[in-house]
């Protein structure tokens, strides 16, 4: 696990994208962890961002935010609302048409991302605004919820690319793997902010 870079401390996002499975998962602790998240979010007043599904721990998340009076907006293609995998009370429902577009909208209507557990569609999203962020394009923190040690594979992947030749060892400096959501607004607050650096291109 990495460790958190020491960085001067920044205001808390007011808005949070979080990328979650659309299943349960088979770890016990799974749902409390959204659940509390969702608690959480509403007790700092930082909006929920996510992809809009009443299903899996996407559902938990956003259930919990909001039974404790907080904001969630999701954001959710045209196809899979018709498959009534959509949030029906959410504060705020962005309908959009790709799967492309519900990315990219999440990301602008965020302050930071935090990833839970979660699938391929998860991964996807984790990605994407990581290799955003290491091609300069924001500065947004990332941090990842390892509950039970799920994210430790994908840890070592990112530790493969550097060792491998394939990225920059700044790169695993702009995520976080927290253990618990107590850590979580401290992480926020100390991640850098700081634009990447140009990055280095082997040329021929």
């Amino acid at each position: 696990m990495y460790p958190v870079p020491e960085a001067t401390s920044a205001p808390l996002p007011s808005s949070i994208c979080v990328f979650c499975g659309a299943r349960f998962g088979i770890a016990p602790g799974s749902r409390e962890l959204a659940s509390d998240l969702g608690a959480l979010l509403a007790r700092e007043k930082m909006t929920l961002v996510y992809g809009g599904g009443g299903v899996g721990l996407m559902g938990v998340l956003a259930n919990a935010t909001l039974a404790a009076g907080g904001k969630a907006v999701g954001v959710i293609p045209r196809f899979l609302l018709e498959r009534e995998a959509g949030h029906p009370d959410l504060t705020e429902t962005v309908v959009v048409e790709s799967m492309h577009e519900r990315k990219l909208e999440m990301f602008d209507r965020s302050d930071a991302i935090v990833v839970l557990p979660g699938g391929l569609g998860t991964l996807e999203e984790f990605f994407e605004v990581l290799s955003w962020r290491t091609l300069g394009l924001h500065a947004k923190p990332i941090v990842i919820v390892d509950l039970g040690g799920y994210w430790q594979p994908l840890a070592a992947l990112l530790r493969s690319c550097v060792e491998g030749g394939f990225a920059e060892r700044a790169h695993l400096d702009v995520v976080a793997f927290i253990d618990t959501l107590d850590q979580l607004l401290p992480t926020l607050a100390t991640m850098p902010r700081a634009d990447m650096a140009q990055k280095e291109l082997d040329r021929l």
